[in-house]
């Protein structure tokens, strides 16, 4: 009796207006994933041949033990603290040139917008500060990097500068939504009583966004370790040329140690970046 009252119970309830939605987005988005699944070739089942599978074990096999020898790891110390180095270097010119790209991106501490429409001076200074934040940041670090190895030879400072150049891109634009998101008003007080961009900034905006322009600046030092790290591969020093080396040269035991300090490296990157977001929190 109970089986059959649940039974009509559940062909009375109202069923959920979204399913059909769901479904037909759920298979449109399969019809859409095949073709472009062919295109790209991908055939993950590859991995699972009897020849990937037994090379891929005689490579795995020599990871075990990691290479611990202390010269080596003298070695590994002296390149990790490079990698942080180009990271944290890169970031700071990217600051430098990200800092100015939002301030003039900025609608809101236009003086000329008070009044409506923003005059075309302006106007035209702040679209060229946004069009030079996308040619910025539309080039991936790599690709910098690839273009200054050729022009200054290989060595951190290729990958410093491609660092530079991309985050500068992404922190300008960034910025500059930051400070478009908050409040107004205050901003736009000081400036219609008289003062300058600089002090309306300073003493209204910033205020309003300063921990979440912190929190995003930290973020973006955690994301500059790991592109750091790649930049390696193309001669840009640090971690990733001795793992490109280590790969190439088919030292296992030398790749496994190289990505243990990487994972120890990112993971001590998240646990001081999600510190001080709770510090600024």
């Amino acid at each position: 009796m109970s089986a059959a009252v649940t039974l009509r119970a559940s062909l009375l309830t109202p069923s959920d207006p979204a399913t059909s939605g769901r479904w037909g987005t759920l298979l449109l988005a399969a019809v859409l994933m095949w073709p472009l699944l062919v295109w790209t070739e991908f055939k993950p089942w590859e991995l699972f041949d009897a020849r990937s599978l037994k090379s891929t074990a005689k490579f795995l096999v020599t990871f075990v033990p990691p290479r611990h020898d202390l010269e080596f790891l003298l070695l590994m110390a002296k390149e990790t603290w490079r990698t942080v180095a180009i990271a944290t270097a890169g970031l700071t010119l990217a600051f430098v040139l990200a800092v100015p790209l939002a301030l003039l991106s900025t609608a809101r501490l236009s003086v000329s917008s008070l009044t409506g429409r923003m005059a075309a001076g302006p106007y035209v200074i702040r679209q060229s500060a946004r069009w030079l934040a996308i040619v910025l940041r539309s080039v991936p670090e790599l690709v910098w990097a690839l273009i200054f190895v050729r022009v200054v030879g290989l060595g951190p400072t290729s990958g410093v500068i491609a660092i530079a150049i991309a985050y500068g891109g992404m922190l300008g634009k960034v910025y500059a939504e930051i400070l478009e998101a908050d409040d107004p008003a205050p901003t736009q007080a000081l400036l219609r009583n008289g003062a300058g961009r600089m002090q309306a900034f300073f003493y209204a905006t910033l205020p309003q966004c300063g921990s979440e322009l912190v929190s995003y600046t930290v973020y973006r030092w955690e994301c500059a370790i790991r592109s750091s790290v790649v930049l390696g591969f193309v001669g840009a020093g640090g971690l990733g040329q001795q793992l490109d080396t280590a790969a190439k040269m088919f030292a296992g035991a030398e790749v496994s140690t190289i990505l243990i300090i990487f994972m120890g490296l990112v993971a001590l990157a998240d646990r001081l970046s999600a510190g001080l977001r709770r510090a600024l929190g």
